[in-house]
């Protein structure tokens, strides 16, 4: 049952159980960033989420490829097959080499990610790295007859693949439909449908980035680098592929038919893909000036929220919500996450300083709350192994930290609940936290230090009587978001979850 992993495929449109194509491995794609702007919330929800796949992946013992790629060249604006190329956009617009560009913004993306704690993929390609590829599969493609050459540009013709294949498989739409109301562009006239996608374009003079082929002097088409990418490193066939849900059309459906066409195979067993990001109800959009950066909402400088709010903040909050359901940005919900985060944070501090201790001679078994704790740590498992539902899983955190704080005050003895309950609880509460849903503790360099010092100091003003200072101190570690614990024995501190 713990390892009964389950996974909604839009491909299917069902949720099936997880099995990988070879047993305890797994491979996973997922459709990096273009780097031509900085990383946005949106880019955040989506690599956070596939994150929590391959953390979890791992959790359950398999041993995970998981490629993510960074697109630097084809990706035109609008996502047409016509204009300029986003990257050599702003080239041109910061008086750069288009590779500046690159390395400029994919820098800042990995410092996002860092940001966020989400872990590094095991490769990172770029397009601009895999053109003989992509050169190779376009040749495949027309040797299949499934693509054309129209003077130096080379086009996917949905028409012909169609005649064996379904195009539309994975995002419903149907040709007949597509060929009737896809608008006119310019160069429409080049492809034998208006559906037709572009596998290779002949660069315009003015175009910055160009390569040579069979074909003409120009560059490759943007759904093209992915079906590459993830075949080359994950083979033909490979068990997940990801990205947010805006992608499932075209991009996505591109992929599919470029690998039917191409080697016969659908290139992955499972498709997911994340849902989109409102503010305060409404879409996310630069038109009604409600979009904002990451950094933006940690410093809070944007008049949206009443302030900034920390990383794990962010990450808890977006796993608050499953990764297909739309995800709902408000100071309401921040300053609610904000206090559940801390809640977790302190569970994380709490349980360093537990041990197992089995000095009460006299205290039997208490077989109900360790049928309780066994039962929440199963929880966790079923909860993520339902399509990754980090929701439950944080409420089932939530109830094993009731367990962990009432052994923390005494009100609970270890040996009531025994060892191997004991260690599988502090396991269980660390591993599922820190190791799959990624929240760590934030907190300055040599907080203990720092701290330590503070509450002698409260201490000493405590013992002379000095309330003014005890107040003093008090108050100022709340406006850092501390409190101080006066306890029997000790006095210590924690998060303020208020």
């Amino acid at each position: 049952m713990l390892t009964d992993l389950r996974i909604y495929n839009t491909l299917t449109k069902n949720k099936e159980k997880f099995e990988s194509i070879t047993p305890g491995h797994a491979g996973m794609y997922v459709c990096g960033p273009t780097v031509y702007s900085d990383v946005h919330l949106g880019n955040i929800r989506t690599f956070m989420s596939f994150d929590i796949v391959y953390r979890y992946l791992m959790q359950l013992g398999y041993k995970v490829r998981y490629v993510r790629n960074i697109t630097d060249v084809g990706h035109l604006v609008g996502d047409a097959d016509e204009g300029e190329d986003k990257i050599a956009k702003k080239a041109k617009l910061e008086n750069l080499e288009p590779m500046e560009v690159v390395q400029k913004y994919t820098n800042g993306f990995h410092d996002a990610m860092k940001t966020f704690n989400i872990l590094p993929p095991s490769i990172e390609p770029q397009a601009t790295g895999h053109i003989l590829e992509q050169i190779q599969l376009i040749q495949t493609l027309i040797d299949n007859g499934v693509a054309y050459e129209s003077d130096g540009s080379v086009y996917f013709d949905i028409e012909k693949y169609s005649d064996k294949h379904n195009y539309g498989v994975l995002s419903g739409r149907v040709v007949e439909e597509l060929l009737q109301t896809t608008r006119d562009l310019d160069g429409q006239n080049e492809k034998k449908n208006k559906a037709d996608f572009a596998l290779w374009k002949k660069a315009a003079p003015e175009h910055l980035m160009r390569w040579e082929s069979p074909w003409s002097l120009g560059f490759p088409g943007w759904h093209l680098e992915c079906t590459v990418m993830s075949t080359k490193y994950l083979g033909k066939t490979f068990d997940i592929h990801g990205g947010g849900m805006d992608l499932k059309f075209p991009h996505h459906e591109c992929e599919i038919a470029q690998s039917v066409g191409s080697c016969g195979e659908v290139p992955a067993k499972y498709w997911m893909h994340t849902n989109m990001l409102t503010v305060n109800g409404q879409k996310m959009s630069k038109s009604l000036g409600n979009s904002f950066l990451p950094k933006e909402l940690i410093e809070g400088s944007n008049s949206l929220f009443s302030k900034g709010y920390s990383p794990m903040t962010i990450r808890f909050f977006m796993l608050q919500s499953h990764y297909s359901s739309t995800l709902d940005f408000s100071d309401e919900a921040l300053l609610s996450a904000q206090k559940g985060y801390r809640k977790l944070a302190n569970g994380l501090k709490t349980i360093k300083q537990l041990e197992y201790t089995n000095n009460e001679a006299e205290v039997s078994l208490n077989e109900k709350v360790i049928g309780q704790i066994n039962g929440i740590c199963d929880n966790c498992f079923r909860a993520m192994n339902d399509d990754f539902n980090t929701a439950k899983t944080i409420a089932h955190l939530f109830n094993l930290l009731k367990k962990i704080n009432s052994v923390n005050t005494g009100n609970l003895k270890p040996s009531e609940i025994g060892k191997d309950v004991f260690d599988r609880m502090i396991l269980t509460f660390t591993s599922f936290t820190s190791d799959v849903l990624g929240i760590l503790e934030e907190q300055p360099e040599d907080v203990d230090g720092l701290i330590s010092v503070i509450l002698d100091s409260y201490k000493e003003a405590k013992e002379a009587k000095n309330y003014d200072k005890v107040d003093k101190i008090r108050s100022e570690l709340k406006d850092k978001g501390l409190l101080i614990k006066d306890m029997k024995d000790k006095i210590d501190w924690a998060y303020d979850e208020n």
